[in-house]
């Protein structure tokens, strides 16, 4: 078979060429004229004139479908004028494939109603002029039926090329609003963690400093507070970047599972006791699964210095054969967590473990605190992938 692909390719090749538009129509409208001219050879030898200009009559009304697509309705009319005075003068009878091309073009490229009267004038038209040529009434209705059939294929194409491209810019909206989620997610999982982080160490270090440092104070307390305004202004911007629905995988951004140790050190440094517990053979995890693990653990540390401050925290990962599991728990030593505008941590958290194929429960405990637990299977369902 691998012989038969640089054929198939050419093959290929030609049918994309041809399939402009401009060179489609002008190998329409030879391939018609070298069948009159055909035509018009043969009768020429054989002795019949007037057979003779009816094939001349032909070739000449296929040179207005050149413009068929750009002006459909005077490809028609320049196609019908040439036929009526071919049946005025008895070189023609009746309509030819001329005709038949110019009104499927008024269909193809013409609003619905528009191209109804415009094909109910020229029926007429020509019905009008066969009666008067040969007065023969017998052929409304078969003319009545190849015009209006020859339209209504133009029609069919027009809708079902307009229905095609509807359905690709769906698609290309929902691939955008795909991405800005996935934006969202990452502003918020990397840029408010960062922020949280230094707002609770510059909080601790004006929490500590020694009497008599007023303006280092002062400096700190601003840079807490502009800390905090980012924060919320961050928050809008998110809500601007997920106004809209749409799921897809996150891009690895190097970080993952084996970033957890820095990850709870960094939660202690800004002041949250975190401790880290691995169990079972650690394993390569896939990216969208390995990603997953490490915004879990960000997010849930994150909300438990924001929401339960002096609590502990305690952060288990867990190899199995089959899946990984993380759970995050908290004491919550300072009581119940207070309320507050809602967020988008949880509704992260949920997608990332939703498109990995898992399951996420997060609650507050019986016994006090909160805890966040992430199943996730190793291998992710192809229709998740």
């Amino acid at each position: 078979m691998a012989h038969l692909r640089p054929a198939a390719r050419r093959v290929a090749a030609v049918w994309r060429f041809f399939r402009r538009p401009r060179v489609f129509d002008i190998t329409l409208v030879a391939v018609l004229a070298l069948i009159g001219c055909a035509g018009l050879a043969s009768v020429v030898l054989e002795g019949y004139p007037k057979l003779a200009a009816g094939a001349a009559h032909y070739v000449i009304s296929t040179i207005p479908l050149l413009v068929r697509r750009r002006h459909p309705v005077h490809a028609l009319a320049l196609v019908a004028a040439l036929d009526l005075m071919g049946l005025a003068t008895g070189v023609i009878v009746g309509p030819n494939v001329p005709v038949a091309v110019a009104l499927y073009s008024v269909g193809r490229y013409t609003r619905g109603r528009t191209a109804v009267w415009i094909t109910t004038a020229a029926m007429a038209g020509y019905n009008l002029a066969i009666m008067l040529a040969v007065d023969d009434r017998s052929v409304w209705a078969p003319n009545a039926f190849v015009f209006f059939a020859s339209m209504g294929g133009g029609q069919f194409a027009r809708v079902r090329a307009e229905l095609n491209e509807r359905d690709r810019a769906e698609a290309a909206r929902a691939a955008v609003t795909a991405e800005r989620r996935r934006i969202a997610r990452e502003l918020h999982d990397v840029v408010a963690h960062h922020l949280s982080v230094i707002n609770a160490l510059v909080g601790g270090a004006r929490a500590t400093l020694p009497p008599g440092h007023d303006v280092t104070r002062e400096a700190l307390s601003g840079a807490e507070q502009t800390a905090r305004q980012a924060l919320a202004e961050m928050r809008q911007l998110l809500y601007v970047l997920r106004a809209g629905d749409g799921d897809g995988a996150d891009a690895a951004t190097g970080v993952g599972a084996d970033r957890l140790p820095t990850l709870v050190e960094e939660a202690r440094t800004a002041g949250l006791p975190a401790e880290l517990t691995v169990t079972g053979a650690a394993v390569p995890l896939p990216a969208a699964v390995d990603h997953a693990v490490y915004r879990i653990v960000q997010e849930a540390l994150t909300n438990t210095r924001k929401h339960a401050p002096g609590a502990r925290a305690r952060v288990l990962l867990a190899y199995e054969p089959e899946r990984v599991e993380v759970e995050v728990v908290d004491d919550g030593a300072d009581g119940a967590r207070p309320d507050g505008p809602p967020g988008f941590g949880l509704g992260g958290m949920a997608e990332r473990v939703a498109l990995c194929g898992g399951e996420l429960r997060a609650g507050h405990r019986p016994e006090g605190g909160f805890r966040v637990r992430a199943r996730i299977p190793l291998e992710i369902p192809l229709e998740q992938a």
